[in-house]
């Protein structure tokens, strides 16, 4: 153990001593203590934590915004940042009333990313793939171990946080152990994790523990590029590339075509499909065909670009602004080892994601694709070419709007089960996508996503023009309006003005109309270096009721202008400011 954990690995914050690396450092570290009975060593495992309870701005470790990313460039709260709260709620567990007690004061950020940081990638049980890096492909419903890893963590650090902390936690592990059908989490604990069965099946037996329900809500965490949205009877969420975040990551051999799970890969979920990414997706499905992506079809090698995540992208725009409930979010794309560029913004909202694409350019000489979607099914698909939409039975319905026709392709694929391993798996796939044609020079698309939504409820959708305008999509501006939801949101990709909206900088906007006299106008900086900001609403607007501390100024009557100071320092985070509006006679 010492010769390959030496003392020496320990004094510096750095390389692969960092975050999830660190915690794996010192639970050797204390097992060595442990085996020498070496105090100092015990005392030094403990001490050499003290980076892991820090915020960081850029690299390895948790942000504010609840992104947790390892090796310098990958969202990882599903392997990594699994494996470090295991070990942290185990060190814990360990040396509680011993000398060597955990109590640095900023060890509260674990027990905060628990909600903020974790919770938001489990979803029934499983932990969604785009926080998992390398290890998506790994096993055959890998995505649900690296839930139960989670939820098995979570637990045990319950026992050393705060009564509230405790309840809520509980309460949140047992409605995921409830619901997750496909790999029961009470089984696979008693195969794999006695500790984690005991304390599972107490919560699971105790009536005075309520399961919590899946939430409804939108997180955005701008400094990874990753958003989930949350709406009852269905979750989505969006993997994005940036300068700061890697296209995808491979290493040791793995996750060699995971090339384009940064360029917009759209996963969702509904009732009942909790198995949809699981039962060996990705050794099966098109790799230049993931849903949601826009990307050339040019041919990569397998493990093209840098390894461990380190081919990132020039694009700053990534982003976008929430209100907690809806959100706009955008990327500025270029295409891993291509030419390829796109600006591709999604809105969320109750039933639907509105898709825009637009300045689709590329000259590798091939097809430019955006994927509409790409579902694991053999289920029956209805196409009504006419009038421009499309039903998946069981899964939901497809509108085009702009970017026509509509391809699509049945087929039955074939992989290897996991690397290195001969068993092969066949699995049915269904797609769905635009064809932008060889080299385009300024394509674009519109499209919506209905998750859950019947033939009926898409074909009427489909033929009501009026449910959701698009205000611009261009290399300039992409917007949206939803009459019925109240919003209005355009992505700034410069400054400009659509819909009743103006901005002087590049930013995105959300304004959303309530329904009991007020509105709230969230703002964000996904470029994350503004030093001030000018957002016109040309709607009469009678006094702000709140805002946060970096608005500047404010201008109400026929119009409304708010002026913010510098929203660099936010990290891309959403600014709301709520306004009365004047009452209608």
């Amino acid at each position: 153990m010492d010769h390959f954990v030496p003392e020496r690995r320990l004094d510096d914050y750095s390389g692969t001593s960092t975050a999830a690396n660190r915690v794996d450092l010192c639970t050797v570290t204390l097992l060595r203590a442990v085996l020498g009975s070496d105090p100092a060593k015990a005392a030094l495992a403990v001490s050499a934590l003290s980076p892991v309870f820090s915020y960081v701005t850029e690299g390895d470790g948790f942000y504010r915004d609840g992104s947790f990313v390892q090796h310098t460039s990958i969202p990882y709260q599903g392997t990594y940042g699994g494996t470090l709260l295991s070990g942290l709620a185990t060190m814990f567990a360990v040396l509680r009333g011993s000398p060597w007690e955990i109590t640095d004061p900023d060890r509260q950020i674990v027990f905060d990313m628990v909600e903020r940081s974790f919770a938001p990638f489990i979803h029934d049980g499983f932990c969604m793939d785009l926080v998992s890096g390398r290890a998506v492909g790994r096993v055959p419903y890998g995505d649900h171990h690296r839930g139960h890893l989670i939820a098995a963590a979570i637990l045990l650090l319950g026992q050393e946080a705060s009564a509230a902390e405790r309840a809520r936690w509980q309460g949140m592990v047992k409605g995921w152990a409830l619901r997750d059908a496909h790999r029961p989490m009470l089984a696979t604990a008693e195969r794999e994790d006695l500790g984690f069965h005991a304390r599972l099946a107490a919560v699971l037996d105790d009536d005075a523990v309520p399961a919590a329900g899946e939430p409804s809500g939108h997180r955005l965490m701008a400094m990874s590029a990753r958003a989930v949205h949350r709406r009852p009877g269905w979750c989505a969420a969006l993997s994005m590339a940036s300068d700061r975040i890697g296209h995808y990551e491979y290493g040791n051999g793995e996750n060699l075509r995971g090339w384009h799970t940064g360029s917009g890969m759209l996963y969702w979920w509904g009732e009942g499909h909790g198995d949809h990414y699981s039962d060996c997706f990705w050794p099966t499905v098109d790799p230049y065909r993931l849903p949601g992506t826009t990307v050339s079809t040019k041919r990569l090698a397998d493990g093209a670009g840098e390894a461990w995540g380190g081919s990132r992208p020039p694009g700053r725009w990534v982003g976008g602004a929430t209100d907690g409930t809806y959100a706009a979010v955008g990327q500025h794309l270029n295409g891993l080892d291509s030419t390829m560029e796109a600006f591709k913004s999604w809105f969320f909202l109750d039933d639907a994601v509105v898709c825009l694409g637009a300045g689709i350019t590329g000259q590798d000489g091939v097809p430019v694709e955006t994927v509409v979607d790409n579902r694991r099914t053999a289920a029956p698909l209805t196409v009504d070419a006419a009038a421009g939409w499309a039903h998946l039975a069981g899964h939901g319905g497809y509108v085009v709007l702009d970017g026509g026709p509509l391809r699509t392709l049945r087929e039955e694929r074939t992989g290897r089960q996991r690397p290195g391993h001969p068993a092969e798996a066949t699995r049915s796939y269904v797609t769905l996508w635009l064809d932008h044609g060889v080299d385009p020079a300024g394509a674009g698309y519109a499209y919506l996503l209905l998750p859950g939504a019947s033939p009926e409820g898409t074909g009427a959708r489909a033929a009501d023009p009026g449910w959701a305008g698009v205000l611009a999509n261009t290399a300039r501006l992409q917007g949206v309006r939803i009459p019925s939801l109240g919003i209005t949101a355009v992505n700034f990709w410069n400054g400009g003005a659509a819909g009743g909206l103006a901005a002087s900088a590049p930013c995105s906007v959300l304004v959303r109309e309530h329904g009991d006299g007020t509105a709230t106008l969230t703002v964000s900086d996904p470029r994350r270096d503004l030093d001030e900001l000018t957002v016109t609403w040309d709607r009469p607007v009678d006094g702000v009721l709140g805002g946060h501390r970096l608005l500047r100024g404010a201008t109400t009557g026929e119009r409304l202008t708010l002026a913010f100071g510098r929203l660099a320092d936010r990290g891309g985070g959403s600014q709301t400011v709520t306004v009365r509006l004047p009452r209608e006679t």
